[in-house]
């Protein structure tokens, strides 16, 4: 099977941002905050199948976050986790499952410390651990079988 050509690859990841961006709006009541089960999250493992995911999870990210009005930290250094746990992600090929624990561990960090200084949320190492129980809720959840999904499909990858 041949390389898709940059133009699908360009659509992909526009895809991809534009369905992070919806799905984090459409669920934003349980996508910010302490306790967050960001169903968008899922996403996060496609750059295990799709290279061309990194930049569009960073560009949904940054926009879901842009788009319902989160302060400048959380839009800059959350776009930064999804960008790291997206490149971890598709760095880590060989093994779904340590792949699924990436945007835990780089959420739980980053936005932990977002949510404690830049939202006043006290206990930094709770809000840490909260948001990467989130993180592995939706990525086991949703994303692994989202994966194993796509997958079984021909042409895709």
């Amino acid at each position: 099977m041949s390389r898709p050509s940059l133009a699908m690859r360009l659509c992909r990841s526009a895809i991809i941002a534009a369905l992070y961006t919806a799905l984090t709006v459409l669920f934003q009541a349980i996508s910010f905050g302490a306790i967050q089960f960001r169903i968008s999250e899922a996403l996060c493992l496609l750059p295990f199948l799709l290279p061309e995911a990194v930049p569009g999870l960073a560009v949904g990210c940054f926009l879901s976050n842009l788009i319902t009005g989160a302060p400048w930290p959380d839009v800059v250094f959350g776009t930064l986790a999804t960008l790291l746990a997206a490149i971890t992600t598709s760095k880590l090929r060989k093994n779904l499952w340590l792949a699924a624990l990436a945007p835990a561990v780089f959420n739980g960090v980053i936005i932990g410390l977002v949510l404690t200084y830049a939202y006043h949320i006290p206990l930094l190492f709770l809000n840490m651990l909260t948001v990467a129980v989130g993180e592995v809720v939706v990525c086991f959840v949703l994303g692994i079988p989202m994966i194993k999904g796509l997958q079984r499909l021909p042409g895709l990858y």
